[in-house]
């Protein structure tokens, strides 16, 4: 009915590499290049990587071993869960659920049926539909209800981590990003480089996390200017320029490009991700 040979993929934190030396033996810059590495304080369960921390699973699910399987694959991606064999108890838990995962077929209710009492009383908590019904008018039905997604049995148990962390980062924002050594931690309003806290004005801090959240992408100066100001700021572009060149002076002029007549965006190399972790107990 599936297969548990894969567990749920490490998600680590990122580093910068060591930087070569020149010709006369003094370090250089190199690019902000970022690489994964395994982070011991996010281990759980073996080695395992934790999901967000402080999500809740409601697994509704009346195959008993599937849901122990299911449950014990959840908990190792470092998840909570609570077992639900029957509609009624999985009503009862859906307030504590940061994601459901739900099948069609129960003892006392069909799944669907839960589900659309689930929206009825405005529950919008994220639903992975489980089912063995294939047709194509069934998954409708089951996404029209509410479902944010399907999952056909037989299935694979790390695909189906896999879409239940998918869920979770839609619904938990990031609060930390991780841009080469650099940590942007939103919840505290600080940035460590290498482990070690940095100390940024506010709209220093502001103007990095904007750009940290937003790899890649190019900010205009009025953009910036709107978003870490505020509309009614009455300074100029230059204050954006102005603490621009006080990061690069800070991380390195590598950090914040400058794209010729369009603005400002972070140096967004492959494989540049946010870092999210909600708050409760990633």
């Amino acid at each position: 009915m599936f297969s548990s040979a894969v567990q749920a993929p490490f998600t680590g934190r990122l580093v910068r590499p060591a930087q070569p030396a020149s010709r006369n033996g003094a370090p250089q810059r190199a690019p902000v290049q970022w690489r994964t590495v395994a982070d011991a304080s996010n281990r759980t369960h073996g080695g395992t990587s934790p999901g967000p921390s402080g999500a809740t699973i409601v697994l509704v699910e009346d195959d008993v071993l599937l849901l122990d399987v299911v449950a014990l694959h959840l908990e190792r991606a470092g998840l909570t869960v609570i077992k639900a064999a029957t509609a009624a108890a999985g009503w009862a838990a859906a307030p504590q659920a940061s994601v459901m995962v739900l099948d069609w077929m129960l003892p006392d209710e069909p799944g669907v049926a839960l589900l659309r009492r689930l929206r009825q009383t405005d529950n919008r908590v994220p639903v992975l539909m489980l089912t063995a019904r294939a047709r194509e008018s069934e998954r409708v039905e089951g996404l029209e209800a509410g479902a944010d997604d399907y999952l056909v049995k037989p299935f694979g148990v790390a695909e189906m981590v896999a879409r239940v962390r998918a869920l979770l980062r839609r619904t938990q924002p990031a609060t930390r990003y991780a841009v080469g050594p650099l940590i942007v931690d939103l919840e505290r309003a600080a940035v460590t480089e290498d482990g070690s806290d940095v100390s940024l004005t506010r709209r220093e801090f502001e103007l990095l996390a904007c750009l940290a959240a937003n790899p890649g992408r190019v900010f205009a100066r009025q953009e910036l200017l709107d978003r870490v100001w505020g509309d009614e700021f009455s300074g100029t572009e230059r204050t954006v320029d102005q603490h621009v060149a006080q990061l690069r002076s800070r991380f390195g002029a590598e950090l914040i490009e400058t794209v010729r007549g369009r603005g400002y965006r972070l140096a967004s190399p492959a494989g540049a991700r946010g870092e999210a972790q909600a708050t409760g107990a990633q």
